[in-house]
């Protein structure tokens, strides 16, 4: 599975717009297209984090006619996909348990200021009936 969502860019009297239909509350700009998608990338990574934080919903992305694939940071990625794979099915005592370790230990995989090493991650994937599959675009 890949975390992403689509934004919107858009060139006006500034330079690029650039908004996240998904994310409403994220936009962004830059005077050059590649200043915009940079900017987006941060955005996109401040929204997911802070929707995280707050326990908020974080919509799956659509696809957009034009719209241009933002991808978040790895470790915005690993809590995502960590949050999606225990959604319903495993509470976070079941998966320290899993993994032999804590609960706060097991809190951190969901945690996008955490960085968790790529043996924790397969870990964790494995614990969830899961395989981790690393992948460079």
């Amino acid at each position: 599975m890949k975390i992403f969502h689509q934004a919107i860019i858009e060139k006006d009297e500034h330079g690029f717009f650039v908004q996240f239909p998904d994310l409403t509350e994220a936009h962004t700009e830059g005077q050059t297209e590649s200043e915009a998608i940079f900017n987006a990338e941060e955005v996109l990574n401040l929204t997911l984090e802070g929707r995280i934080e707050e326990g908020m919903e974080i919509p799956e992305a659509l696809e957009y006619e034009g719209g241009v694939c933002i991808y978040p940071s790895a470790q915005i990625q690993a809590a995502l996909l960590i949050r999606k794979a225990r959604a319903g099915n495993t509470t976070l005592a079941e998966l320290a348990r899993a993994l032999d370790t804590s609960w706060p230990s097991a809190k951190q995989l969901e945690d996008p200021r955490n960085s968790p090493s790529l043996k924790r991650l397969e870990g964790a994937a494995a614990a969830l009936g899961k395989r981790f599959i690393l992948s460079l675009d």
